[in-house]
């Protein structure tokens, strides 16, 4: 019970939030990095997966504002949450692609944003896809950059399932 207490009293605290948003803007760097700087083409779900990750950036950004405050911390819990799943989701999906190929299971040709946010058209050198799903473009460790993803994600959820679990526990003693 000492380790939750510890990480309901961290979760309340700015530095908790500044570490996922840290987190995500490694990720988020090493993804340009390989796109602008290796020259590795993004696929649509690269892209797609790009924006779950960004998704829990804002998150971060919500539990920053005041992780002191109940309902803001909730919030950016569950929006965490909701980010990292739907992230794991697309990651597994990818990893499918790459390694059961399918004619009959393909990923779309095109992104497709909601058209009141065509992102892509607004931001094409971040949102902009152009690569093939099914290619396996990089490893490391063994691992193809999405399987690394499938971790990353899980990592997230299993992050969050133990600060989730602190906050139903009291820090008095």
């Amino acid at each position: 019970m000492n380790i939750l207490r510890t990480l309901n009293t961290f979760s309340k605290t700015r530095l908790a939030w500044l570490l996922l948003l840290a987190s995500v803007v490694f990720f988020e760097a090493s993804a340009l990095f390989f796109q602008h700087v290796m020259l590795l083409s993004p696929c649509v779900m690269c892209i797609y997966e790009r924006v779950a990750m960004f998704a829990i950036g804002g998150a971060a950004l919500v539990g920053l504002i005041a992780p002191n405050h109940l309902l803001c911390r909730w919030i950016g819990l569950i929006a965490w949450g909701a980010s990292a799943y739907k992230g794991l989701q697309l990651a597994l999906e990818h990893v499918d692609y790459q390694f059961n190929p399918s004619p009959f299971a393909t990923c779309d040709l095109f992104v497709s944003f909601p058209d009141w946010a065509p992102i892509n058209q607004w931001v094409p050198w971040l949102f902009e896809a152009y690569g093939d799903c099914s290619e396996v473009v990089w490893q490391f460790l063994g691992l193809s950059m999405p399987q690394w993803l499938v971790i990353i994600f899980a990592g997230n959820l299993v992050a969050l399932a133990g600060i989730g679990l602190a906050q139903f526990v009291s820090v008095k003693k």
